[in-house]
């Protein structure tokens, strides 16, 4: 295989290149780029300066593929590309902050062995939320924007405010590896097809024996990067949502949350209950052990037992590990769209393979939450609280459910409904189940 180099010090882009399963060596390089277009657009722009890093990058090497990609932000008529400091980047995203942008990147695949060369770009449209000082500088207390152009990552704590995207999402991130894909593929370079027989070539991938699910799972998130992984969030939570000024609230939460903690199957890990002050009546669990309940939720409850059932649900989450398979499912679906991409009758095969990915998906995410209903009720009951909590509760948001206008069945519904949840509790409970319980209508019968 020949000898593939990258034209960037990039961290991101070194990433992105890793999904190819190609080994690849950095060649680090300095050129004076173009910051105006000059009669440039802005795709002729990015290109010719990717060009320019591979070939300086060639003048090092005498063999193989160089690839090279440069980035720049466009708002208005204006350019950006990375900040020369923090002051600069601070005025950069205040400023993208407000309006939407184009992102452009040129990349340039040169050939030395047979002499060819490659240039394409790929452009996406940004739109963030307008971002106040303080979330700014929250946001550089724990991102460098100094190697970003537009001094944002969208691949890490920028997706907080980056509202929505049109166009390809790696483009943002630092390299589009679809087009890249293309141009290599244009020069026999074999990437994708390389991912199949390598479990995806993700670091640090092993197996291990799942308590709840009782099977053995491939997870490329350690333990370790898994807590890490919720740490870097929960500091987040904590910088920008209001956490309850009642301690007893706290208190109450945090007792309940430890008995649970305490009997579940999940022991390698530390968790975290805290409460955000937000009258929404909801619940949110972290990867590595942080779970959330909002106060608009704490209200409704009418006892410990129900509120012990909200915590042992989302316990029960983290116990199997959910948000890690999601992730993972994520990257994976991903990579398919790639590779589907490439395959003969593209619009009709991507068609039927989006509804088959969609409904995979959504399909992942019922059998959790019926899973994570049943792991509350056994926990629950094996932490001393009254497992019937659950159920009470739950009838609770049916009858809410009910009061709302009727609607037709959604094959892409995201949660299961109310009574198959109940069915789970009380099958969990060994307690009879009736014909009410199979029925998945959540609207007024008529009278």
């Amino acid at each position: 295989m020949r000898k593939i180099y990258l034209a960037s010090d990039s961290k991101a882009r070194k990433k992105l290149l890793d999904i190819f399963g190609l080994k690849f060596e950095v060649v680090s390089v300095c050129v004076d780029e173009k910051k105006e277009a000059r009669g440039l657009s802005y795709a002729q722009l990015v290109k010719t300066n990717a060009l320019k890093k591979a070939e300086e990058a060639a003048r090092r090497v005498r063999r193989g593929i160089i690839i090279a990609a440069d980035t720049i932000v466009v708002q208005g008529r204006k350019i950006y590309g990375k900040p020369k400091d923090l002051a600069a980047a601070r005025l950069m995203l205040k400023k993208l902050s407000s309006g939407p942008q184009w992102l452009y990147t040129g990349v340039a695949v040169l050939d030395l062995d047979k002499k060819k060369k490659l240039l394409e770009f790929e452009k996406t449209k940004v739109y963030m939320d307008k971002l106040a000082d303080r979330e700014i500088r929250s946001y550089f207390s724990s991102t460098s924007p100094l190697d970003k152009a537009g001094s944002f990552d969208i691949q890490g704590r920028g997706a907080f405010f980056i509202r929505r995207i049109e166009g390809c999402f790696y483009n943002v991130v630092g390299l589009p590896v679809r087009r890249l894909y293309r141009m290599l593929k244009k020069l026999n370079v074999h990437t994708l097809m390389l991912l199949l027989g390598a479990g995806l070539l993700m670091p640090g991938c092993a197996t291990e024996y799942n308590v709840v699910t009782k099977q053995e799972e491939a997870y490329f998130y350690s333990t370790d990067r898994e807590v890490r992984l919720g740490q870097s969030i929960d500091r987040q939570v904590q910088a920008e949502y209001k956490t309850a000024v009642d301690p007893l609230i706290e208190k109450r939460v945090e007792d309940i949350g430890r008995k649970i903690a305490a009997v579940c199957d999940r022991k390698d890990i530390e968790y975290h209950f805290r409460v955000i002050e937000d009258d929404q009546v909801n619940a949110v669990s972290l990867p590595g052990g942080y779970v959330y309940i909002f106060s608009g939720l704490v209200d409704k409850v009418k006892s410990d037992d129900e509120l012990a059932g909200v915590i042992a649900h989302e316990v029960g989450h983290i116990v199997a590990r959910h948000s890690i398979k999601k992730l993972q499912a994520s990257t994976a679906i991903t990579l398919l769209r790639v590779l589907i991409s490439q395959a003969p009758q593209t619009s009709q095969a991507s068609g039927a393979a989006d509804m088959a990915i969609t409904e995979i998906m959504l399909g992942y995410s019922r059998e959790d939450e019926l899973l994570a209903d049943q792991l509350s009720a056994r926990y629950l009951k094996l932490a001393g609280y009254n497992p019937r909590g659950m159920i009470d509760f739950l009838t609770r948001l049916q009858e809410i459910e009910r009061r709302k206008p009727p609607r037709p069945y959604n094959y892409y519904k995201t949660h299961p409904y109310v009574p198959d949840r109940i069915r789970v509790v009380k099958q969990e409970l060994g307690e009879g189940i009736s014909f009410d319980d199979y029925i998945n209508i959540e609207q007024m019968p008529h009278q």
